[in-house]
């Protein structure tokens, strides 16, 4: 699907008509999500600039993600979709020149569809083709930022809910094992999103400074403040992320804590079961031989003495523990 803006009469306006490469080349902005081959070729015809493939967008080396061909720059970065079972890692291409900007996509995004929404809503907010592509910047890395906002409530609730239990037992072990089992799962999707927003977040990092550079000759100047912001803005979300997953991995070692804990109630309940268990299985052992010269079969009282020595021998141990602040 192509979807493109022109600029006329100093405003920006999308473009009903895509069908031809005629029509395209009044495009200062044309985003192709999942497009054909039809629509590349389309578009390679109407700019003369090489669109790159999912195979080009995918690349992880540096020199594969910031690219200088033609006068044309060649930018790739990692985004977030957010499927029903998780975030999950697409890749982005955006190819930037003097005339205008080719964003290729491979998978709807929420910050693509927003930022589109807004230019409709105000079409006179960015002109040209660098403009939209550091306003397009400026809204991934706001996304960014809500993104790890939200990550740090869900944290907070996580946090209560961990150290909760160390104060009160509710719907018992059984309540707790589900608790903390479901918690380790939260804590799991949670450390996927940070990695995919650290992921993100060091592509900008680099895709902003090198534009600066590499593109300083024809840049309009009036967004080298915008671009000094988002850089800005770059480094306090990449900071805000170190510190949520620091956070993240103080509440992981906290549940497996209390994870160790309820293991460690659980083996010290069947020592105590065993060792308070032995004497008294002795006892019924000497006393189940059934050798005729065992004096206590001829006590009035023998089946009695046999009761008290295995109760007597039980709760010793346990006083014991209990002395000892063991249980």
């Amino acid at each position: 699907m192509i979807t493109a803006f022109a600029d006329g009469t100093g405003s920006l306006h999308r473009l009903t008509d895509t069908g031809s490469a005629d029509a395209l080349r009044a495009a200062v902005w044309i985003d192709l999500l999942r497009a054909t081959q039809d629509e590349v070729e389309r578009v390679q015809q109407a700019t003369g600039l090489r669109v790159p493939s999912e195979a080009d967008v995918s690349e992880i080396e540096s020199s594969s993600r910031l690219a200088t061909r033609g006068g044309a720059l060649y930018l790739t970065m990692p985004l977030i979709r957010f499927d029903e079972d998780g975030p999950r890692e697409v890749s982005a291409g955006f190819v930037l020149c003097t005339e205008r900007l080719i964003t290729v996509r491979f998978a709807a995004n929420r910050v693509f569809d927003g930022y589109v929404e807004q230019l409709q809503r105000d079409a006179t907010s960015q002109q040209g083709g660098a403009a939209i592509f550091v306003g397009l910047m400026e809204a991934i890395v706001d996304r960014q930022a809500d993104a790890l906002e939200q990550v740090r409530a869900d944290l907070d609730t996580l946090s209560h809910t961990i150290f909760a239990m160390g104060e009160r037992q509710e719907g018992g072990r059984k309540g707790e094992d589900a608790t903390l089992r479901r918690t380790l799962g939260q804590l799991g999707h949670i450390g996927d999103l940070i990695s995919h927003v650290r992921d993100t977040q060091v592509g900008a990092a680099r895709i902003v400074p090198y534009v600066e550079a590499a593109a300083a000759a024809w840049l309009p100047k009036g967004l080298a403040p915008r671009l000094m912001t988002l850089r800005q803005d770059i480094a306090s979300v990449s900071d805000f992320d170190t510190h949520l997953n620091d956070k993240l991995q103080f509440l992981l070692d906290a549940t497996l804590g209390f994870i160790n804990i309820a293991q460690n109630n659980v083996m010290k309940v069947m020592a105590i079961a065993s060792v308070v268990g032995i004497p008294p299985v002795l006892i019924a052992g000497v006393y189940g031989m059934n050798f005729k010269n065992i004096p206590e079969y001829d006590w009035a009282w023998g089946y009695a003495w046999g009761w008290g020595l295995i109760v007597l021998t039980t709760l010793i141990p346990l006083g014991v523990f209990r002395w000892r602040k063991w249980i």
